[in-house]
């Protein structure tokens, strides 16, 4: 199971938040749009993260994967 929790929620402050409850949902994996200036990206830059911003977020799923007994590859 895939989400796509960029377009799920159309806004970048929304995504970190939705990609960790669909984590924790059971999720295999997530689509995530990363720009490195997503105010300037020609497309879906509202609802894309920059560099920094996946950094956190990624962070934190590493985090949360060993309290719901998965892992990370």
């Amino acid at each position: 199971i895939f989400e796509y929790t960029s377009h799920g929620t159309g806004k970048r402050a929304y995504v970190p938040a939705m990609s960790l409850a669909a984590n924790a949902s059971g999720a295999d994996g997530l689509l995530i749009e990363v720009h490195p200036e997503p105010d300037r990206a020609l497309s879906d830059g509202a609802q894309s993260l920059d560099f920094k911003g996946l950094q956190a977020l990624m962070t934190s799923l590493r985090q949360m994967a060993p309290l719901l007994g998965r892992k990370m590859s």
